[in-house]
């Protein structure tokens, strides 16, 4: 006997196949001239590191209906690993359920796992299967996955431009923020690109950095800089305070993400926001920063954390706290999940044609991804996540799971 509940008026659709494909990262277009802080600045033989690395790879996961419905996923940026995961711990134990059924699912794929996972990769897996099985309903009602969340709160998405990386030649970062201000973006996110083996030279180095993008793009765009977890607490307040009269709509993932302790004492010291949660994992997680009064921003990285059935909670949990929810990377997904609820206000998208990274491969990767239009996105009526797999694309990059480079 199948699993699953017993279907009524709706076809039931069986879950036949899953796919768990690993792709190469693309080569970035830049000579490696930009970067960012990082938790690996700690060590002596550290090298200067962008957010995506040549040779990483990402997993893309299609599942398949038995009436042949086709929905699609992806693993957050990480390991191939995730592909062991999936085709030896998840994928057994979904086929034959309803696609429908992503509670009972979640919960099967979750609780299944809970000696191996938790949190990290195990949670990365889950997310893709997740994520698919939401375009395979969109698709199966001819509906957009906004709609199943709940319909529309408004008919586009004010976009931040998530570009500006350090660089030692500033008059490229001057003339990069100033485009995306002239391209309509009314909010930008920098990185910075120094921690504390840095020293005082460092902090100058940053202080340097956001004068230029503030005045490239004035006094009217948001401004927002990313640490990537780089800093340490007594660092970061300093840092902050120094940037103080620049006007930071919020500072990015200054710590490592359990140090939620740390988190607070940054948050109580500073008037700028801290934000954080692209490294947090499911409801029990975000539940620790928002009761920890870790961060005045979750940023949830949806294909991370869990998908979308696990992201709705954290919305919802949000809310609870008047706590806005920012979506971590500007994939389809988190378009309909912003689209879908009133404590969302931005969508980050990544703005092609200066840096190419594994973000801007998505919409190489997939038609119909979401790209800013004069600074606003706005979701089609397509069914589903809207999105299709370019098959081309996908040939040139695929690689095996035991050879990732």
């Amino acid at each position: 006997m199948n699993p699953g509940h017993t279907p009524g008026a709706r076809p039931s659709a069986r879950i036949g196949k899953v796919e768990a494909i690993c792709i190469r990262a693309p080569e970035p277009l830049a000579a490696r001239d930009w970067w960012v802080t990082t938790p690996m600045d700690v060590f002596s033989d550290r090298d200067r590191l962008s957010e995506s690395h040549v040779g990483s790879t990402n997993v893309l996961v299609r599942v398949t209906t038995d009436d042949g419905v086709v929905g699609v996923g992806t693993v957050g940026l990480g390991s191939p690993a995730a592909k062991a995961v999936i085709d030896l711990h998840l994928t057994p134990l979904i086929l034959g359920h309803d696609a429908f059924d992503v509670e009972l699912i979640w919960e099967k794929m979750f609780r299944s796992t809970v000696s191996i996972g938790r949190k990290g990769l195990v949670l990365e897996a889950i997310s893709a299967i997740d994520i698919a099985l939401w375009d395979i309903m969109g698709k199966r009602l001819s509906v957009p996955v906004c709609d199943l969340l709940g319909g529309r709160t408004r008919t586009r998405i004010r976009a931040y431009a998530s570009q500006s990386y350090a660089r030692d030649d500033l008059d490229a970062v001057r003339e990069e923020a100033a485009r995306y201000a002239r391209e309509g973006f009314t909010a930008l996110k920098m990185r910075f690109g120094w921690g504390p083996r840095d020293g005082e030279p460092g902090k100058r180095r940053n202080r340097q950095l956001v004068e230029t993008v503030r005045d490239a793009i004035g006094p009217d765009v948001e401004l927002m800089a990313d640490a990537y977890m780089g800093w340490d607490e007594r660092y970061a307040i300093d840092m902050i305070r120094r940037l103080q009269d620049l006007d930071l709509a919020w500072v990015e993932e200054p710590l490592l993400p359990d140090d939620l302790a740390g988190y607070a004492r940054i948050r109580g010291a500073v008037p700028t926001p801290i934000s954080g949660g692209e490294h947090e994992f499911t409801r029990w997680g975000y539940l620790q920063m928002l009761t920890s009064g870790s961060v005045d921003i979750v940023q949830p990285d949806v294909n991370r954390m869990g998908g979308i059935t696990e992201a709705r909670k954290v919305f919802a949990l949000a809310s609870c706290f008047n706590t806005p929810v920012i979506p971590h990377s500007n994939q389809a997904h988190n378009a309909h999940l912003i689209l879908a609820h009133m404590n969302a206000p931005l969508i980050e998208v990544f703005p092609k044609g200066t840096i190419r990274s594994a973000y801007t491969f998505y919409s190489e990767l997939f038609s119909g991804e979401p790209e800013a239009v004069d600074g606003w996105v706005t979701v089609s009526e397509r069914p589903g996540l809207g999105i299709e797999v370019n098959e081309d694309v996908l040939a040139e990059y695929r690689v095996a799971a035991a050879d990732p480079a």
